[in-house]
């Protein structure tokens, strides 16, 4: 299982953290029960889920030593938890799983939404948060890339996420669903170091091809590669910087109170 690099993630935290905000906005009022952040990375979010249920547990999941000790150092959780956040059970039924921007790497959702709903409290929610931009340039562009340069070599690229209706068939026989898209115009700053949209795509979608390119050689082909191609499709401003669409799922599920 890889491990994760707090400090490439971070480094657009403020532009990563607008779609957590709006999804924990649409979350209502819970009862009493634990606050499940579920791949809570480097728990950026556990202060304000700690503000909006004061005196309740916060509990953060995630597979990641590296983003744990992170999560650790804020003293917004609870408690911290390190597990394989496909297969996690929770030892009692909690009032909110809240997950950001994690369940997109994993695969099975016909069957992980359900049973994640299962688990949850009369009266709990289910919020979830994943990119819906696998269809994009800026990410299609990695594969593209990398085949230009190592044609049929293994990547294990993660799972698709699915079609929204399928996330509403698979949760409404379990409550009211709330399902939105929003496409967000992220304006990333200009860097010495490369493209901003190669910066922002390679701790997240573009690591496995990174990570299959192998040596540092390689890497940097890749690298120059998927950048000539984002120069196109999104051409810096005067400035440097670079407006970079980037499109977000949403949906949240309240279990009925009996």
């Amino acid at each position: 299982m890889r491990d994760w690099k707090p400090e490439s993630y971070d480094r657009f935290g403020d532009v990563r953290l607008q779609p957590a905000i709006d999804l924990l906005a649409r979350v209502g009022n819970v009862p009493a029960g634990d606050i499940i952040d579920l791949g809570c990375g480097s728990g950026v979010m556990g202060a304000a889920l700690a503000r909006q249920f004061p005196g309740q547990r916060i509990v953060g999941i995630d597979s990641s030593p590296a983003m744990l000790g992170k999560a650790l150092a804020t003293g917004d959780f609870t408690e911290l938890e390190q597990d394989d956040i496909s297969e996690w059970v929770p030892e009692m039924a909690p009032a909110l799983i809240y997950s950001n921007a994690a369940l997109q790497w994993l695969d099975g959702h016909e069957g992980l939404l359900p049973r994640l709903a299962r688990t949850l409290m009369p009266g709990g929610y289910l919020a979830v948060q994943m990119p819906h931009q696998n269809p994009a340039p800026s990410h299609q562009g990695w594969g593209t890339a990398f085949a230009g340069l190592f044609g049929e070599r293994d990547v294990g690229k993660g799972p698709e996420v699915l079609d929204p209706g399928a996330y509403f068939d698979l949760l409404a026989q379990f409550g009211d669903v709330q399902l939105w898209e929003t496409e967000y115009f992220q304006h990333l700053p200009a860097a010495q170091d490369g493209h901003p949209v190669r910066l922002f795509t390679e701790s997240t979608f573009g690591l496995p091809y990174l990570e299959a390119a192998g040596d540092t050689a390689e890497q940097a082909r890749l690298i120059e590669a998927y950048e000539a191609a984002m120069a196109v499709v999104y051409p810096p401003r005067e400035d440097g910087s670079v407006l970079f669409p980037f499109r977000r799922l949403f949906f949240v599920l309240r279990r009925p109170v009996s």
